[in-house]
């Protein structure tokens, strides 16, 4: 009796101890549960950034406790993108002002450089420094920053500083080109600031001449309503020419006006980003600067500008080259005149007419030629070369009117006829 009791009580308590170890070893929570033991040791970082993260997604209802584990050891690898998000959300930011609104605040930052005080002890401008107006999207508040000139005109340079408001930021110089030099603003918190305007000294052999005031495009105002907002104003401002011309005794044909407006595109694009770069980011760039700037319509030379006033006496430009220039809707009438009255000269050459009958040259790359070279010389470059007269141009030329077929091709526009 005693053994069959004894071989009882043996099995009793193996038996016993075997399910005393069951949960650690055979029950399919143990492994979460090791993983959270591991993190015991650290909760504290992983609890505090899931607190502070907003954009974290609240666990689904009935959500095991395995998932809200792998969930939290995940967290961490979050961290970079949520370190880009106040760069990513400023530049959207910026992206939602208007070009109106831009405008307005470009307005406002000028106003705000005009009327701050200058130290007593200066007589003028120093010409070794410019000050660039930025914005703080989050506070609205317009900050001055005050650089070197030399390097604000270097390509690639990195600067720190304090705005008028004491706020400490890095500026990145993306593009030197005198006033259009293209920057990056961010603060101390990696915040974007928008640039605004930069006041910048101009000078003629060391002597101040004037302060240049201006809106480069930079990255943080790019957006497509700008591009579009540049598009309508290069339109709008060549149309409104041409009727005035019109109404004054001068009219100037559709196609002239449709060319005129690729021109005011062509004339501003530099050709060595042409070779180098994305061009159409390069017309849209060209087209921003329109929206935010109203730049400068066309180019002319003296002699041209002269010529037109005297051949059209009736038409009023302004007498002054200079002021005539900067008056857009002026500088764009006589641009217009001299067009249409070079294309006259042209279509009644017999070596012209002959190309364009053989199909050797169009009128549209025969009017930019002719705009930006020697027109008198297109004919004899016909007569020479026949379909290869766009070798014997010059080299500038031939350039210009790749940009213009480049810029039709690639963004093109629906002509009125």
């Amino acid at each position: 009796m005693k053994t069959p009791s004894a071989l009882i009580a043996l099995v009793l308590f193996v038996f016993a101890g075997a399910r005393a170890q069951s949960p650690e070893s055979a029950d399919p929570i143990s492994r979460p549960r090791s993983v959270i033991q591991a993190r015991s040791a650290s909760s504290s970082k992983p609890s505090v950034e899931v607190q502070s993260g907003p954009s974290q997604k609240p666990s689904a209802p009935g959500q095991t406790g395995t998932a809200t584990s792998e969930k939290i050891t995940a967290t961490p690898k979050q961290q970079p993108d949520e370190l880009a998000t106040p760069r990513d959300e400023a530049v959207a930011i910026s992206h939602r002002l208007s070009p109106t609104r831009l405008r307005l605040r470009i307005s406002e930052a000028e106003r705000l450089m005009k009327a701050r005080p200058l130290p007593t002890a200066l007589t003028v401008p120093s010409l070794d420094y410019v000050t660039l107006a930025a914005l703080l999207p989050e506070t609205s508040q317009v900050h001055l920053i005050r650089i070197a000139k030399e390097t604000f005109l270097t390509k690639g340079s990195e600067v720190s500083s304090v705005t008028s408001h004491g706020l400490p930021v890095q500026i990145h110089v993306l593009r030197a080109n005198g006033v259009n030099t293209a920057v990056t603003i961010f603060d101390d918190q990696n915040l974007s600031l928008l640039p605004l305007v930069v006041e910048f000294p101009i000078e003629r052999h060391g002597v101040f001449r004037e302060m240049a005031y201006y809106t480069s495009a930079h990255p943080a105002l790019l957006s497509p309503d700008l591009v579009k907002s540049g598009q309508i104003y290069v339109s709008a401002m060549v149309d409104l020419a041409a009727k005035r011309l019109r109404e004054r005794g001068a009219p100037v044909t559709q196609n002239i006006i449709n060319v005129a407006k690729r021109l005011c595109i062509v004339e501003h694009v530099d050709h060595d980003r042409f070779r180098n770069e994305n061009r159409i980011a390069l017309f849209e760039e060209i087209y921003s600067l329109y929206a935010l700037n109203e730049l400068d319509t066309v180019q002319m030379i003296p002699w041209a500008y002269q010529l037109e006033r005297q051949r059209h006496p009736g038409v009023g430009l302004n007498p002054d080259f200079v002021f005539g220039m900067r008056n857009h809707g002026n500088a764009l009438e006589a641009m217009l005149l001299y067009m249409q009255d070079t294309w006259n000269d042209l279509i009644t050459n017999e070596d012209v007419q002959s190309a364009m009958t053989a199909k050797q040259a169009t009128p549209t790359e025969l009017m930019a030629a002719a705009y930006n070279s020697n027109a008198a010389k297109l004919p004899g470059y016909i007569r020479r070369a026949g379909a290869g007269w766009r070798t014997l141009i010059p080299r500038e030329t031939q350039i210009y009117l790749q940009i213009y077929q480049s810029l039709d091709s690639l963004m093109p526009i629906k002509k009125r006829e």
